[in-house]
């Protein structure tokens, strides 16, 4: 006798599966599908970036506004790109930095057209005296915790 409830078997060639035999109970658990041989192998995307804890934050903010001293804004411009998620006092620290040494740099292009007269020559020498200075100064704020911002900066980029 046939059981009333029983299914017919459908042909797996035509997207359906074969019921399994025996007493009807589940069947086991699919195998995970191997990509062909030759296909290209991809990964999953990567994950939300991990926050920061504060005695790191504290160290790259202070890295950050040192490396302003001898590269200029690219240090500045790294950081934000790279560690802007991963907590705010990070983010504020960089992108004070990164505003600075953009606005020095613009200062450098004008003392470098300028020194065609002899006031170039001084505004490149004080745009090297104020990166330093305000650059030690927000070094060590940030690595005492607290934020800064530098005088004489011109708001490029907005948080």
């Amino acid at each position: 006798m046939s059981d009333p409830n029983a299914q017919p078997p459908v042909d797996p060639a035509k997207g359906g599966s074969v019921p399994p035999a025996g007493d009807g109970a589940t069947p086991p658990p699919a195998a995970p599908q191997q990509p062909p041989a030759g296909a290209p192998q991809y990964q999953q995307p990567y994950a939300a970036a991990q926050p920061m804890s504060p005695s790191d934050e504290k160290l790259w903010s202070t890295l950050i506004h040192i490396g302003g001293i001898f590269f200029g804004f690219i240090p500045p411009l790294i950081g934000y790109l790279v560690l802007k998620d991963r907590g705010p006092f990070i983010k504020a620290h960089t992108l004070t930095a990164l505003n600075f040494q953009l606005t020095m740099l613009i200062a450098l292009v004008v003392g470098s057209i300028l020194t065609i007269v002899v006031v170039g020559l001084f505004i490149i020498i004080a745009v090297y005296v104020v990166v330093i200075v305000f650059s030690i100064i927000a070094a060590i704020k940030a690595n005492k915790g607290e934020l800064y911002s530098y005088p004489l900066t011109i708001q490029f980029i907005k948080a």
